[in-house]
């Protein structure tokens, strides 16, 4: 292609011409190549936009904004059940029939044999106080009332003479009665000097000693009748008219371990406590077990009477700072939902009584609180 020829023999190398260079061609065939195929990546790409661009602007001329969803929830029909519930209230051990023994009379403390823990029969000595100054004023009261009893029967003989006036022959019997009385009264008061026990029980507590002197009224001891023993627990007013005399009771003693103690209501007091709105409830232990006290703390379990009742799930009512309420399907129209303020009861298990703002038949959302408002539209799901 290129021929030789011959050099100048005296001319300078910059004016021989240098062949073409072949490396060009090769670089400008790799560049076309390179951009070739970058335009077949891209292609693609935009074709794509471009007929994105093409559908957005005629599904936004023909179709318009898309369709808002319901709001999904579960709901639950509220029916009137027949239902007895079971309440474990917390109480303690107590004498029933519990006594102060006091002085009625004022004296220092001659015997005094008995101690806590001590059994008594009815009639036992429990106290005796010192009574010599007792006693002579009896010994006085009764030599006055021989005297009167003379003077009457003298005053009789001179009447049926008709040497004496029937005013007088009454001023003696009167003087008689009144000795007689003084004699009676000087007789109870020493006998108010020996305290005996009314009734068998235990001695709780020994307050004096022998030596004592003692004034009116002193406590002294107190008395209890073991037989007496209950169970005092407190029942909230709720659950209160469906509970009488009789009704069974289950009871657990906590100083006792696990054993069951059966029970029955001995009587339920008329009044409530204000700050707690429960009324107390006495329990007869039916046997009193071995080593049951008083005081000791114990759990009993009161079982209501069957009730129809208005429940639903724990899990519908809501609460906010305006207080409970439910939301409930528009008896108007079911798609939609409305806000009903309420008056909760008693609680069975993971179900609450409703008391007022609800009615049989209503249907209560139970699921899909988050975000739900008033008057939202809603599709109801099965629950699980």
């Amino acid at each position: 292609m290129y021929q030789n020829q011959p050099l100048p023999r005296h001319g300078p190398i910059a004016d021989i011409p240098a062949p073409p260079s072949t490396t060009g061609v090769v670089d400008t065939r790799k560049t076309l190549r390179h951009r070739r195929s970058s335009i077949s990546i891209l292609l693609p790409f935009l074709l794509l936009l471009l007929g994105g661009c093409d559908a957005d602007d005629t599904s936004g001329q023909a179709q318009g904004p898309p369709p808002s969803r319901d709001h999904l929830v579960t709901v639950f029909t509220a029916v009137r059940e027949p239902v007895t519930t079971h309440h474990e209230r917390p109480g303690s051990l107590r004498f029933r029939r519990l006594v102060r023994i006091h002085s009625q009379e004022e004296g220092r403390i001659t015997e005094l044999p008995v101690f806590e823990g001590d059994r008594v029969a009815p009639g036992d000595l429990l106290v005796r106080l010192e009574n010599d100054l007792l006693r002579a004023q009896l010994a006085k009261a009764q030599a006055t009332k021989r005297q009167k009893q003379l003077d009457l029967q003298r005053q009789e003989g001179l009447q049926a003479r008709h040497t004496i006036s029937e005013a007088e022959l009454a001023q003696a019997r009167t003087a008689l009665t009144v000795a007689r009385a003084e004699e009676r009264l000087l007789n109870t008061r020493l006998a108010f000097t020996a305290i005996r026990a009314p009734f068998s029980g235990v001695i709780t507590e020994r307050l004096v000693e022998p030596g004592d002197f003692v004034t009116k009224n002193s406590h002294l001891l107190t008395l209890a009748d073991p037989g007496s023993l209950i169970a005092m627990v407190y029942a909230s007013e709720l659950i209160l008219p469906r509970l009488g005399s009789g009704d069974p009771v289950t009871l657990r003693i906590d100083a006792l371990g696990p054993r069951r103690i059966t029970g029955k209501i001995l009587r339920i007091h008329p009044a409530l406590a204000q700050a707690s709105r429960q009324a107390a409830v006495e329990v007869a232990l039916d046997p009193i077990p071995d080593g049951a006290r008083a005081g000791q703390s114990v759990r009993a379990t009161l079982r209501t009477t069957a009730g129809d009742r208005l429940l639903v799930p724990f899990r519908a009512v809501r609460q906010d700072r305006n207080g409970e309420f439910l939301w409930l399907l528009n008896q108007q129209n079911e798609n939609e939902v409305a806000r009903r303020p309420i008056r909760t009861g008693l609680h069975s298990t993971d179900r609450i009584e409703i008391l007022t703002g609800l009615e049989p038949g209503e249907r209560v959302v139970t699921r899909g609180f988050s975000g739900l408002t008033a008057g939202k539209r809603v599709q109801v799901v099965a629950g699980p």
